[in-house]
């Protein structure tokens, strides 16, 4: 096979197990109130149960750095991989709350070792020029991945129970498992290919640089927190409505079934899904700029959750599929454009230690916001199950003033765009 096959071959099954990664992520937002019901959990056990997944994701991400770096992404990836597959099977034949909440440890233990060696195996099978497009291709298969543990999933667990989704999913899993140690590559010399960076760039002289030199170096780049709290704080909103509560609400407030709110959060994905790309494409051949496009998404983000947070109960259904996808087509950029910015802001041989680092702080803002959202609402309720508009609407609130510390922090980031100007600004 041609390399220039070859690769994309690499991208489709890596994009694939990305596509699971997004699915166990998201999935609890459509089967909450089932789990609820069948474990007899609270909002604010709930809450925990879910975010279970990102704990051990965020821990993960400073080892999944450097086992991309040092072990091998293909190698980490796949161990890893498997892991999850076991978690997702343990998941379903939970009978307690604490043991779900074990099983989405382990999956989240499982899945957090594969962005990261994701992202380095693009470095180095993509050109510089092509690398920002293919994350957010890679990010808009994430889209694919949230749009199937909406609506798919309603109608898969209202068939065998969401039980037997999860030992479909599990088995899946350890499909996609198989197929990365058969099929990916670390580097194009690895299948006999000339090594890409050799003639689209010039390798850094530094490449000594030893594991604690290179997370120095990112840990004291003061442009580094301010990307961490843009992601700190709009996954803590993001991550806790799109991935748990959001599925709640909508049936909560608006009385929906399983499969319409689904359905709407399916708009979510479709959001990523679209806005991914097209971020990238922004950033790249319109504004040219990495800056100018996180603050835009951070202001467009902040503008659209206000509209939920103080008209919460007053949508009509029409208004809720267009809310949930301009969110999330808005939202995406943070994704696209932070990754690369972060990649562009250090030298490549740590690049996976610094795509690991940043990779923190979304997902132990969604592990932080999950549990205390359905604690909040516990309180908010008197400790009701069956939330109402006001309790959504004060939490929302709350979420209002996160977005406005990412939008702020938006401001602060560095220009890192190939030959702009204020690169150094």
């Amino acid at each position: 096979m041609k390399f220039s096959n070859y690769r994309y071959l690499v991208f489709g099954v890596l994009g694939t197990a990305y596509i699971l990664v997004f699915f166990h992520r998201l999935s609890p937002a459509v089967l909450a109130v089932d789990m609820m019901n069948d474990l007899q959990a609270s909002g604010a056990l709930m809450g925990i149960l879910a975010s279970a997944y990102f704990y051990p994701y965020a821990l993960m991400q400073i080892p999944a750095g450097l086992l991309a770096d040092s072990w091998g992404p293909r190698r980490s990836a796949t161990f890893f991989f498997i892991f999850a597959a076991a978690g997702s099977a343990a998941l379903a034949l939970s009978q307690s709350v604490g043991m779900a909440i074990s099983a989405r440890v382990i999956v989240g233990l499982g899945v957090a070792i594969v962005f990261v060696p994701t992202m380095k195996i693009l470095t180095n099978w993509f050109e510089p020029e092509k690398y920002v497009r293919m994350t957010g291709i890679l990010m808009a298969l994430g889209g694919v991945g949230g749009f199937t543990a909406a609506t798919p999933l309603a109608f898969l667990s209202e068939a065998i129970t969401w039980r037997g989704a999860m030992l479909v999913v599990g088995a899946l899993t350890l499909a996609i498992a198989a197929a990365i140690w058969l099929l990916v590559r670390d580097t194009p010399q690895e299948k006999g290919f000339s090594p890409m960076h050799s003639f689209s760039r010039p390798v850094p002289t530094y490449t000594k640089l030893t594991l604690w030199r290179g997370m120095a170096m990112v840990i004291k780049e003061p442009r580094f927190w301010a990307m961490a709290m843009i992601f700190f704080l709009g996954a803590t909103v993001s991550l806790s409505f799109s991935g748990l509560w959001g599925g709640p609400f909508l049936m909560h407030v608006y009385g929906m079934s399983k499969p319409e709110a689904g359905a709407i959060l399916s708009m979510m994905a479709i959001g990523l899904i679209c806005g991914a790309p097209s971020m990238s494409l922004l950033s790249d051949k319109i504004f040219r700029s990495r800056k100018k496009v996180l603050m835009a998404n951070q202001l467009a983000a902040l503008c659209l959750f206000s509209l939920l947070a103080f008209f919460t109960g007053n949508f009509n259904k029409p208004l809720l599929y267009i809310w949930c996808f301009s969110y999330t087509f808005m939202i995406s950029g943070a994704v696209v454009v932070g990754y690369s910015s972060i990649k562009e802001l250090f030298p490549l041989e740590i690049s996976g230690t610094a795509t690991g680092l940043i990779n923190i702080f979304p997902f132990a803002g969604a592990a932080l916001g999950q549990p205390l959202m359905g604690w909040y609402l516990d309180y908010l309720s008197g400790g009701s199950t069956l939330y109402d508009v006001d309790a959504y609407s004060t939490v929302f609130k709350v979420g209002l003033l996160l977005l406005l510390g990412a939008f702020i922090s938006s401001t602060l980031v560095k220009e890192t765009f190939p030959n702009n100007d204020s690169a150094n600004q």
